[in-house]
């Protein structure tokens, strides 16, 4: 079997919807699982709903309203019959979010939230599943919320590995299409759990390992696996092979192309992971596999925006020791704090995170009576893999750097 996945930007309108169904088309579409992300920026039009219900419910309609409307007008243009039955499929699913809405008493955001936006995928994962259909791309629709079964740690769920692979090898069809949803999965009381931002790359993993695919194919906007951020660097190169370890760096360091967990599964069977363009299904973008580690082998840029850099010193100016940085580390796992790079010395600690949950003012409350504590919102982390000199002292010349930290393949720089 093969696994594809489609994310937001492949599926974002109804030409794109139709250029899936092109996709298809030329690269074959037998024993083949395809996992869908929610169209365009529906995720983040989810969220404002979730914001909305919990800080200011008198919005929470008209953010609803957009979002339906969003869908039917790519259901009008994809199903002009008004009485297919996709427009009855697509309303019972908006009404039955509405209708967890009005029956929820958690004030629990992260529990809301996954409740919520995982009607971007079981919406869009409908509507590409009829279009198909219409178009005589025969498929099976599958809810991977049966499949994928996880934690309860809502918004990045763990997967139970043994349950997952047991429940993928007894649903899914081994022969033909099956359409299924990218970053969702359910807890054991069957309440929805999300498997973090970007999850879908992830979920077609975790498919491909239970189902020993052939290969995995992740169709994006770009002609494969860039060294650099199209959108960040005028300049960028095309890398035609990586290694599962140097992907592992790189999606470490946050390289947006691949999700950090999507790899480790693929590496342990050795299945490949193509990284293609949807516009040009048939060029062969970048391969991620057994082999060169870099081809070609340049210089690979990451860059993460909205950092936190949290300076930590001792109150009485004595050592920073083991047992200080385990306390800071259960602080950061305990507000979910992603650590992006540490430095520290004799008195001083500093890490770098992604404050994704918003817990800055909960964790400097914990650390303040242990801790001398500085910050920095809004810093850049720039991460240059084989770097070169000129290109360190380039950026050290055009930035206020705060942090630098170098080794002998990488240097990483955290700047205002």
């Amino acid at each position: 079997m093969r696994v594809f996945k489609f994310g937001g930007a492949s599926v974002k309108d109804t030409e794109s919807i139709k250029n899936v169904k092109t996709v298809l088309e030329q690269t074959g579409y037998d024993e083949l699982v395809v996992v869908v992300s929610a169209m365009g920026k529906m995720t983040n039009a989810l969220e404002k709903v979730v914001h909305h219900y919990l800080y200011n419910s008198k919005e929470v309609q008209n953010v609803m309203d957009e979002v339906v409307q969003f869908h039917h007008t790519i259901l009008v243009d994809l199903f002009p019959e008004k009485a297919h039955p996709i427009y009855e499929k697509v309303a019972s699913l908006f009404k039955e979010m509405k209708r967890f809405l009005e029956s929820n008493k958690s004030p629990n955001y992260s529990y809301v939230y996954d409740q919520i936006v995982c009607y971007g995928e079981l919406v869009s994962t409908k509507i590409i599943s009829a279009y198909l259909n219409s178009e005589n791309i025969t498929n099976t629709w599958l809810d991977s919320r049966e499949c994928i079964k996880t934690d309860s740690s809502y918004r990045d769920a763990n997967v139970d590995w043994e349950l997952t692979r047991s429940r993928i090898k007894t649903i899914v069809k081994k022969k033909g299409l099956t359409i299924t949803q990218g970053f969702l999965g359910a807890n054991y009381n069957n309440f929805t759990t999300t498997l973090g931002r970007e999850g879908s790359d992830y979920t077609a993993a975790i498919f491909a390992y239970c189902l020993d695919a052939k290969n995995v194919t992740i169709w994006k906007d770009v002609p494969g696996i860039l060294n650099a951020d199209p959108r960040v660097f005028k300049e960028t190169i095309l890398l035609q092979q990586i290694s599962y370890k140097e992907a592992i760096e790189m999606a470490f360091y946050g390289a947006s192309v691949i999700h950090p967990k999507t790899l480790q599964p693929l590496q342990r069977k050795e299945i490949p992971l193509y990284v293609k363009s949807f516009l040009n299904p048939m060029d062969p973008g970048t391969s991620v596999a057994k082999g060169k580690d870099l081809d070609p082998a340049v210089s690979c840029y990451v860059v993460k925006k909205e950092q936190l850099l949290i300076s930590l010193s001792s109150l009485d100016f004595s050592f920073i020791m083991e047992d200080h940085i385990g306390d800071v580390f259960k602080l950061l796992h305990e507000h979910q704090m992603k650590v992006n790079l540490i430095q520290n010395s004799a008195i001083s600690f500093s890490v770098c995170v992604d404050n994704r949950f918003n817990k800055l003012e909960e964790l400097l409350s914990a650390l303040k009576p242990k801790f001398k504590v500085n910050f920095n919102e809004n810093v850049t982390l720039y991460t240059i893999r084989h770097f070169k000199e000129a290109e360190v002292v380039l950026l050290e010349n055009n930035f206020q750097v705060l942090v630098k930290q170098q080794s002998r393949e990488t240097v990483q720089f955290v700047v205002k």
